[in-house]
């Protein structure tokens, strides 16, 4: 995947999202008769400025797309000609105030819920939740889980896809939960209950691959070490495989996988392996060199051939999950709450230490997830742009001075004491505010730089 195509995706999820959020506040604003001086998307040089409508809103794109404000009339921030004082800002009933705030978080997560109901009428694919091999000595295999089964449900929540399974799980992990019961369908149609304890997942890995630290593996239909296609000029060409060869061995270690073969061909980057095939009923010995290729950070061998594959065993495993439009708006609220909570639920873990702060990324994570989501598709895209929309929404509404929360704060303060907090204390509280923004971008900094090198 090219750095400019990740680029690209993140400049646009960020432009959406940014869009909508400054949108919420400027639409209430104007409803609620404030002046709107400036709509900007992004900071620093201008490359986009065009003045238009009755006040002449000065609507503006700037160069680096990490934000957004709306600039509206305030008395605090200049002078106001006194035919305008009655549609300034601060000259707003609290109430106003506070509703022109919030409408900036409410409008993503109303279009975190757009997102998801869009998704569920176009239909999310998966895999169906079959269990393949159970790892040894891990909570699965504690709780005698078995190859093949079917998970049904978990905590009589229905499960259809691996997806539903990894997000419920995920939901009950954060809070350490012991025994959280499992209910899976065998091949035979019988019906078992499992008793999964997740209270001593490793909260620092919950952003990596939960079901296997769980031990829980997709099924995976049996792929013969056969050869479909050769790349052409590849090193698998060079050395002189064929469409139809059957891999028999590498340097003697028998091959009966094509799993098997991809790792050992991955763990010996730039090494000679001796091959062992079979072709047209005979057994012929090639040597080959596999290619060297980084891959998150770590060299990996490649030879650039593909397997035969049985595409119906395949298809059979897949499910497509959608609903007609009143139910997906039903779902789509669900999807969005449930992801606020568990956002809210992760934050409250960071700050009281049961989760680690490695797990908060930064503008180079979410850049490689835009990108890896929209090489996936528009379902994976979109699915991305619910997930950010909502977390900017709850991070937005946190009480932290200088964030949308932060004056949301102020206000409810306002609202109980019957007047505004002094100029002095406001000014502190933006500093402190500053001072917590400044920590989470170090911090969320420092571990996209750190996955970068560790890979």
């Amino acid at each position: 995947m090219s750095i400019t195509y990740t680029i690209i995706s993140f400049i646009v999820a960020l432009g959406v999202l940014i869009t909508f959020h400054e949108f919420g506040h400027y639409l209430i604003a104007r409803w609620n008769g404030v002046k709107v001086l400036r709509f900007c998307i992004g900071f620093g040089q201008p490359i986009f400025r065009k003045r238009w409508g009755k006040d002449q809103t000065e609507w503006v794109i700037a160069a680096i797309p990490l934000g957004g404000y709306v600039k509206m009339l305030d008395e605090n921030e200049g002078k106001v000609a006194p035919e305008d004082l009655s549609r300034a800002f601060n000259r707003q009933p609290v109430a106003r105030r506070f509703a022109i705030v919030a409408a900036g978080p409410i409008a993503n997560f109303l279009l975190a819920i757009a997102l998801y109901w869009l998704l569920f009428i176009l239909g999310v694919n998966g895999m169906k939740p079959v269990l393949g091999p159970v790892e040894p000595a891990t909570p699965a295999a504690y709780a005698k889980f078995e190859a093949g089964e079917t998970i049904v449900s978990i905590e009589n929540e229905a499960v259809v896809s691996w997806q539903d399974a990894r997000w419920t799980l995920l939901r009950y992990a954060i809070d350490q939960s012991a025994n959280v019961k499992v209910q899976t369908v065998n091949k035979n149609g019988e019906i078992n209950w499992r008793h999964l304890d997740l209270s001593h997942i490793d909260p620092d890995k919950l952003n990596e691959n939960l079901l296997g630290l769980i031990g829980l593996n997709s099924y995976q239909p049996t792929i013969k070490p056969v050869i479909a296609q050769v790349v052409a000029d590849g090193p698998g060409y060079h050395a002189g495989l064929l469409v139809g060869d059957e891999i028999l061995a590498i340097n003697n270690i028998e091959i009966e996988t094509w799993m098997t073969l991809v790792q050992e061909i991955r763990t010996n980057p730039g090494r000679t392996l001796e091959l062992e095939i079979l072709r047209d009923n005979q057994v012929v010995m090639l040597a080959i060199t596999p290619e060297t290729a980084t891959e998150n950070g770590k060299q990996i061998g490649k030879i650039g051939i593909a397997p035969v594959i049985n595409q119906a065993e395949f298809e059979e495993l897949m499910i497509t999950v959608s609903y007609p439009p009143g139910k997906a708006i039903q779902k789509a609220i669900e999807k969005t709450w449930e992801t606020t909570i568990l956002t809210l639920q992760m934050l409250s873990k960071m700050i009281t230490g049961d989760v680690s702060w490695k797990n908060v990324s930064g503008p180079i994570s979410i850049a490689d997830y835009a990108g890896q989501s929209a090489q996936m598709g528009l379902v994976s895209y979109l699915a991305f742009l619910a997930l950010i929309s909502v977390s900017i929404g709850v991070l937005n509404l946190l009480p932290i001075p200088i964030l949308d929360g932060g004056h949301l704060m102020y206000y409810l303060i306002e609202m109980i004491r019957g007047a505004p907090l002094s100029d002095k204390i406001m000014l502190i509280g933006q500093k402190i505010g500053l001072a917590m923004l400044l920590t989470l971008m170090v911090f969320a900094i420092y571990n996209d730089i750190n996955r970068l090198i560790t890979g």
